[in-house]
């Protein structure tokens, strides 16, 4: 049992009929009923949310509107022929069908339960074409639609353009006889206006007069014959129309059971395309269906969106019952309102205004005794009229209910009606239901204080500014504020000091102390917040960090291999000049062929060496330098020497290096250089941070090589490059 005409379900369903085009789409958008199956409920939500997705790649469903058309079907399965609207109407239908299915073809994301409905629709492109083909509009059918009408058609066109040349003949003839020299047609015949006058000097056959009798249509003898063909002609043009409508009728009769079906399917699409477009309109999100009600930052749909203020209210986890305390007109109905219809929304397969994350419960009914309605009658009638509604409400209630109840216990004596209204919520309570209710009783404020299951909430109001703020405050029970507004209005103060003396104190200070707690907790949650957000900031630049640490170990992982490579390199190709030297001592004495022969061992030991190290062991390269330096005099020595002073380059750049890697670069670039006897080097850094800049000045200083060194000056690179003297 839902209430929905107290919670204004009528409007949502209006609103959401608003967004369809089909006749059977509106009735779906009006009949919409909410559920209580968990099922049919998140399947229908489902529906709304995989639509939204499909709007937002591919646009608007290809729906256009399609008429109440069950007098068509009817008559089709009774083999009876349409007019050219009904097949029209069949023929958009058809055409819809084919749009739709070409719409979802193509689709990459996974919509299921969408594709239960698109997979089963009939199309038939052939009928589709011939019935489009041959009817224009309603009142048109086309020339091409058969042969015979072709030919009809052809011929009364000929024959028309042969009287209107005669006619214009007689009248050109005769013109002072006739009254305008416009041909026309009276009784589907041709004639010419002819002066009342002169109606005998034109022989023929008068069809129509003037409404003033001036004039006379006739239809000239010399036209009779014409006219009788054209007559016909358009007699046999009738029959054929006739005859290609039943001809397309034909093509709709096996298939009117697959139309009806499309139909069914086209307003099922129409009605969920109208849900999304309504959650787009609304803001709305899909609720998360729980075993409570959660909602952040909750709207009233019906309120407008530059009016309506935001709610944030739970119930169903710690407690089951929740009481909103507070002033007239701060906002307590409309958040009884606010749940009572989002859950409804919910249960109706519809989106919610609500935050992402927001929760409802399933109810099996949903119970609501709200209303601003004022009897004419005494206060008896208005407590009668509450009490009705509130035992209708206890005769049906079961556990899995939600009842709203809006001033519990008002209209009647102030302390029965409290411990009434206590009675009530206790009831409610005990049977297990969720209930809000709205009181301004301070025996149900201070009953939630002290029992469990019960909690307070109030409606804050802004004492400054005389006017509600409609904020919902849970954990604090509302004040009326009706001392401090009669202050701000003006009432004298002595009255205001007599009327506090004669309060409860204990009441009222429970309700301050309560308060003075929440504006704590609230406190307290900001600061939680705010640290949240900077732990957030926090790790998000540790992960950066780490990104950068990891994509530069990577970047440097990479250089070792490819230095590793270069090591590799260069020993084969020592060990090739090894080889070639050793061909060319081979002439020379047993003594030196022996050295050689253990230079060009030594070498395939440290290319083994270089090949199986996991990095880069610059103790390889200097073994192999330090070798090469102890060479064999003679010719080898001289032709490797000439070899390397062909192929060193006078600078060197390592811009984009780390130091470490710069100046192992640097070290076997100088060792070359010394080797091919350069005497000035240009090495280049770049100016950058002057990190690296520092890091190879204080490597020259030490370096056996260097003679001197110097910032190069103008037009030499400046603060980028270093010019090194070598010894």
């Amino acid at each position: 049992m839902f209430n929905l005409d107290k919670l204004e379900f009528n409007n949502i369903r209006e609103n959401l009929a608003n967004y369809t085009k089909t006749y059977e789409g509106k009735k779906l958008a009006l009949n919409l009923m909410p559920s209580s199956k968990s099922m049919a409920i998140k399947s229908n939500l489902n529906e709304t949310d995989e639509c939204l997705k499909v709007m937002n790649i591919k646009g608007e469903l290809p729906i256009s509107e399609i008429n109440d058309v069950n007098f068509l079907i009817k008559s089709l399965k009774s083999n009876i022929s349409l007019t050219s609207k009904g097949l029209l109407e069949i023929c958009n239908i058809l055409r819809i069908s084919r749009e739709l299915t070409d719409y979802f073809s193509d689709l990459e994301i996974d919509i299921p339960n969408l594709s239960d409905y698109y997979s089963m629709i009939y199309i038939n492109k052939d009928v589709e074409k011939r019935i489009s083909s041959c009817i224009i509009s309603e009142d048109m059918i086309a020339d091409n639609a058969s042969t015979k009408l072709y030919s009809i058609r052809n011929t009364k066109k000929s024959l028309e353009v042969d009287i209107k040349n005669k006619l214009n003949q007689i009248v050109h003839a005769n013109s002072k006889y006739i009254m305008d020299s416009v041909i026309t047609i009276r009784a589907g015949r041709y004639v010419i206006p002819v002066k009342e006058e002169y109606r005998s000097y034109i022989k023929g056959f008068i069809h129509d007069t003037s409404s003033s009798g001036s004039t006379v249509y006739i239809e000239p003898m010399a036209v009779f014959e014409i006219n009788n063909k054209i007559n016909n002609l358009i007699i046999e043009e009738t029959k054929e129309i006739e005859r290609i409508m039943s001809e397309l009728s034909n093509l709709l009769f096996p298939i009117v059971y697959y139309i009806e079906k499309d139909i069914e399917i086209i307003a099922k699409l129409d009605f969920i395309n109208a849900k999304a477009k309504l959650a787009i309109e609304m803001d709305a999100n899909m609720p998360i269906i729980s075993n409570e009600i959660n909602l952040i930052k909750a709207r009233h749909p019906l309120i407008p969106k530059n009016k309506v203020v935001p709610i944030d209210i739970y119930v169903g986890k710690d407690f089951s019952t929740l009481v909103i305390t507070g002033p007239n007109t701060g906002g307590k109905t409309v958040s009884l309102k606010t749940v009572g219809l989002l859950c409804i929304m919910a249960q109706s397969g519809l989106f919610i205004p609500a935050n992402e994350n927001s929760k409802t419960k399933i109810f099996e009914n949903i119970f609501a005794d709200i209303g601003d309605e004022q009897s004419i009658e005494q206060s008896l009638s208005t407590f009668s009229s509450h009490i009705t509604n509130i035992i209708s409400i206890v005769n049906m209630l079961n556990s899995n209910s939600l009842v709203l109840v809006d001033e519990l216990g008002s209209g009647t004596d102030p302390l029965e009606g409290a411990n009434l209204a206590l009675a009530l919520l206790e009831y409610f309570h005990n049977q297990g239901a969720i209930t809000i209710a709205t009181t301004h009783y301070h025996e149900i404020k201070n009953y939630c204080i002290t029992h469990d299951g019960f909690e307070n909430a109030s409606c804050e109001f802004d004492v400054e500014k005389l006017e509600p703020t409609y904020h919902l405050l849970i954990g604090i029970p509302g004040k009326s504020n009706a001392f401090a507004i009669s202050k701000r209005l003006g009432l004298n103060q002595s009255i205001l000091d007599r009327a506090n003396s004669l309060m409860n104190k204990p009441d009222t200070d429970v309700e301050t102390l309560m308060k003075e707690i929440y504006d704590d907790r609230i406190s307290i949650e900001n600061l939680k917040k705010e640290e949240e957000k900077n732990l957030n900031q926090v790790t998000l630049l540790r992960k950066s960090l780490e990104k950068q640490v990891s994509d530069r170990l990577a970047r440097e992982e990479e250089k070792v291999e490819k230095a590793k490579k270069e090591a590799r390199e260069i020993l084969q190709d020592a060990k090739d000049e090894a080889n070639r030297v050793i061909r060319e001592l081979s002439g020379l004495g047993s003594k030196d062929l022996k050295k050689a022969n253990s230079l060009r061992n030594k070498l395939n030991e440290d290319l083994k060496e270089t090949e199986s190290s996991n990095g880069l062991d610059l103790s390889v390269l200097l073994k192999l330098n330090n070798q090469e330096t102890n060479k064999p005099s003679g010719k080898s020595n001289v032709h490797i020497e000439n070899t390397a002073s062909k192929n060193i380059s006078s600078e060197i750049n390592l811009i984009g290096e780390n130091v470490d890697t710069a100046i192992m670069a640097l070290d076997k670039y100088l060792d070359n250089c010394a080797m091919a006897h350069l005497k000035q080097v240009r090495v280049i850094h770049g100016k950058g941070t002057g990190k690296l800049r520092e890091g190879i000045h204080n490597y020259l200083k030490k370096s056996k090589y260097v003679s001197s060194y110097r910032i190069a000056g103008f037009g030499e690179g400046d603060y980028g490059v270093t010019i090194v003297e070598l010894k």
